[in-house]
Order: structure tokens, then C-alpha cells, then sequence
């Protein structure tokens, strides 16, 4: 018998790597069309994931990647929010 479980992998929208869930964080538009930095990845919505680099975070917000695979607009803040959880992460894993 096979004991290991599957790891689920996802997608980054920047830079089209596959990768696993939990190297990527999850950004969601919610029915009312606001959009989230989802940690959890379990937030109901559209989801897209991007992998916790600053490269590609750029690359998503110079590209307008994230916008229109939401299809709304995105707000500084969002990125700045993504920015700051990928320099936390990093500071902890020190």
C-alpha cells in the first residue's frame, strides 16, 4: 500500500510555474467583487495563486496579470499586502 498523499500542486499565474499549494498564496475576488490576499486558500470565490517571490508579484502587477485573470480592477494595496506577506515569511523561516 501507498501511504504518501498527493501533493496538490497550482499553477502561478506570473510566471506559469507549477508548483505546490503551500509555496503559493491565494488571492480571491468574492462574489461582491473584492478582491483578498487568502492565506488559507480556503476563501470562497475566484481564486489565483502566485508564488511568494517579489519577482513574480512584479511581474503580476507590471503585466496586469492578476486583473484580468479576475477580471476587476486591482488595488496597490492588494500588492503591497502580497509584498509584505512574502518579506514576513521570509524573516520567519531565518
Amino acid at each position: 500500500m501507498n501511504n504518501r498523499k498527493k501533493v496538490p500542486m497550482r499553477k502561478c499565474i506570473a510566471t506559469g510555474e507549477m508548483k505546490p499549494k503551500k509555496e503559493l498564496v491565494r488571492i480571491v475576488r468574492s462574489k461582491e467583487g473584492e478582491v483578498l490576499v487568502d492565506p488559507t486558500g480556503k476563501k470562497s470565490g475566484r481564486g489565483a495563486y502566485l508564488s511568494k517571490d517579489i519577482e513574480a508579484v512584479s511581474l503580476a502587477k507590471k503585466k496586469n496579470i492578476l486583473a484580468s485573470h479576475l477580471d476587476v480592477t486591482i488595488d496597490d494595496s492588494i500588492y503591497n499586502e502580497l509584498l509584505e506577506l512574502i518579506e514576513k515569511e521570509k524573516r520567519l523561516s531565518k
